[in-house]
């Protein structure tokens, strides 16, 4: 990450948040980066769809966006790849924006997880469908991406299973378990996953100013 000369405007975000990779059972990274992962490469994504927030006077509510990344089996040695698709609805103000977010350059969580990504990709602008079906969620980028990300039912059939009170730079600290299903392909980065680890979410991103 290049820091800015300017300094970043104040900005906050909150919104869904949805993942998957393809560990077995819930990701070992997820846990804590020095875990291992269950293959010698964790590959996945994150779909991100912003209810509401300002990156300075920026609206951004309504955006879409994905990060996908492919990591080394412990995620904490770094080296990282990692590519940022954001709708193409988004203004250039919004695009500017978001990019400042998920790279890290406007603090907040991102900037702690762009320590970690050693190759970025360019930014990448396309139609990017996010639908919500009851508690699944699909996600759909032209003939990029799709995935679909399914919750765990526990003993009351129409509560997914939680993680409660669990600490993660970018998701909510209520966390509900799911399997996902994605084919994604990206060159350098491809994700093939079938009922592997998924995790869904709402998250409040902020920096109060740098």
């Amino acid at each position: 990450m290049t820091k800015p000369d300017q300094p970043m405007p104040p900005w906050w975000a909150t919104g869904l948040l949805f993942e998957n990779c393809n560990c077995e059972g819930i990701c070992p990274g997820h846990i804590h980066f020095s875990n291992d992962c269950t293959h010698e490469r964790c590959m996945g994504y994150w779909a991100i769809e912003i209810d509401s927030g300002f990156f300075g006077q920026v609206d951004l509510s309504g955006l879409r966006c994905v990060v996908a990344f492919d990591s080394p089996q412990k995620m904490i040695n770094g080296k990282w790849t990692e590519a940022i698709i954001v709708d193409e609805a988004a203004s250039q103000k919004q695009l500017l924006a978001i990019e400042a977010i998920l790279t890290g350059s406007a603090g907040g969580p991102w900037e702690i997880l762009d320590r970690f990504v050693e190759k970025r990709l360019p930014t990448k602008q396309l139609p990017i469908e996010i639908q919500q079906v009851q508690n699944v969620k699909k996600l759909k980028i032209g003939n990029l991406i799709k995935s679909v990300v399914t919750p765990l039912v526990g003993t009351a059939k129409n509560i997914p299973v939680t993680i409660e009170n669990m600490f993660n730079q970018i998701h909510g600290s209520s966390q509900i378990i799911a399997r996902g299903e994605t084919n994604f392909t990206d060159d350098p980065i491809t994700i093939n996953t079938s009922e592997t680890h998924a995790l869904i979410s709402t998250f409040r991103w902020e920096m109060v100013g740098q």
